[in-house]
């Protein structure tokens, strides 16, 4: 039996150190290489259990276990997943892998185990990733033979100056190794234009962490890198009877609101709404100034369970029952999933028309990050920019392009 991985692959499964992290840009393959160490790690050590960590339950039931059934049944390794509650994969005559999720850590405890496989570890808080990290050493005591060390392998995406960069690479000491795997290195195994459809989305500030896989301050200065009111400028504005599409953020005494048209597929911001007094307010000043548009509402998905008024109305059927076309995700979006969809929007074609948005172009140029590396919300430039990324994602949200990771080959 052989693998065929690439060259920074083959180097974090089989190397001797004892944390080894893969820091990879995306279709690196470095998931892959993560499950194929978890499996042949089991096959060498029979005897003792192993444990993989995924972000979510959700990555455990979508990413994790998919991939080791397929992994293990094109080797005829027969195997039994048992899943919810126990969460645990039995290998045939070589022990269990159990499967546990890091969005609590405190539920990690209860088990032993000989050595861990973590996937994107530096998608979690650095305060939260630092005591999982913790955690997980914690369960590693199964005294394996013939005195090898105990082993935790990490996979992950480096968002920034976080948890991996200070444990790897600033503040690294023995047995911590960093390898690190470009989108390039596994081009053999992806699409041919997957690199350019990357670089087509994402801002230019991002390319160096989600191809090359390079820590780099993601939250250095202002949020939205991708405007420039130069360049972002248009004199656009609504047509009568056109149809608009409006991002709306809901506080109540200080309602906000951006005002899109599309223009050639590309979203126009024409004008905006400030200081609305609460929902019903707001919707008559929609009313009273473009009384012949067909309205289009994207809003805070909080509006669904918060009263900005009526005790009897939430705010998203309260914009219904004004006649209004709401078009609402379950849950917010992903803050840095917003904030990248707005860069990337920039990026390739999104306009503002600065003169009839003065506050949300103010917005645009000035709200910066906290000290935690979220989009500031002390100074109150937030407003305008989480109403407009509401729109934004949900219209023209960052797919990234599919990859098929490189299959474990036999020979």
């Amino acid at each position: 039996m052989q693998i065929n991985p690439t060259i920074p692959q083959d180097e974090f499964i089989f190397t001797d150190a004892q944390f080894p992290a893969i820091v990879a840009g995306f279709g690196a393959g470095k998931t892959e290489a993560l499950i194929i160490r978890s499996i042949l790690g089991k096959l060498n050590f029979p005897n003792n259990d192993r444990a993989f960590y995924e972000p979510t339950y959700d990555l455990i039931r979508v990413i994790a276990w998919p991939r080791f059934e397929e992994i293990l049944t094109n080797l005829n390794i027969p195997y039994k997943l048992l899943k919810s509650p126990l969460n645990v994969l039995h290998i045939e005559g070589y022990g269990k892998i159990i499967f546990r999720s890091m969005d609590t850590p405190s539920r990690i405890i209860g088990y032993q185990v000989g050595d861990s496989d973590v996937d994107e570890l530096d998608t979690l808080k650095e305060k939260d990733a630092a005591e999982v990290w913790r955690r997980i050493l914690s369960r590693n005591r199964q005294k394996k033979p013939e005195g090898c060390k105990n082993t935790v392998g990490v996979a992950t995406t480096p968002e920034g100056y976080r948890f991996v960069y200070r444990t790897w690479q600033e503040k690294a000491i023995e047995g911590y190794k960093i390898i690190r795997a470009s989108t390039h290195s596994n081009q053999a195994n992806l699409p041919p234009d997957y690199i350019e459809t990357l670089e087509a989305i994402y801002p230019d500030n991002l390319l160096d962490a989600y191809i090359r896989g390079l820590f780099v301050n993601l939250t250095t200065g202002t949020v939205y890198t991708g405007f420039d009111r130069t360049l972002c400028f248009t004199d656009a504005v609504e047509k009568k009877g056109e149809p608009l599409f409006i991002g709306m953020d809901f506080n109540v005494g200080n309602m906000s609101a951006v005002v899109h048209v599309k223009r050639e597929k590309s979203p126009y911001a024409v004008a905006e709404i400030t200081g609305g007094l609460d929902t019903p307010d707001i919707c008559k000043t929609i009313k009273k100034r473009w009384p012949d548009n067909p309205i289009y509402i994207y809003p805070d998905a909080s509006g669904d369970s918060r009263k900005s008024n009526d005790a009897s109305k939430t705010d998203i059927s309260t914009l219904r029952s004004e006649g209004f076309s709401v078009l609402e995700p379950t849950k917010n979006p992903v803050i840095k999933d917003r904030v990248n969809a707005m860069n990337a929007a920039f990026k390739n074609g999104y306009k503002v028309n600065t003169d009839r948005c003065p506050a949300y172009t103010k917005c645009l140029e000035q709200q910066p990050y906290d000290k935690n590396g979220d989009p500031d919300k002390s100074t109150g430039l937030d407003h305008l920019n989480d109403a407009s990324g509401y729109f934004i994602n949900y219209e023209y949200p960052i797919i990234r392009p599919i990859s098929t990771p490189p299959r474990l080959g036999l020979r």
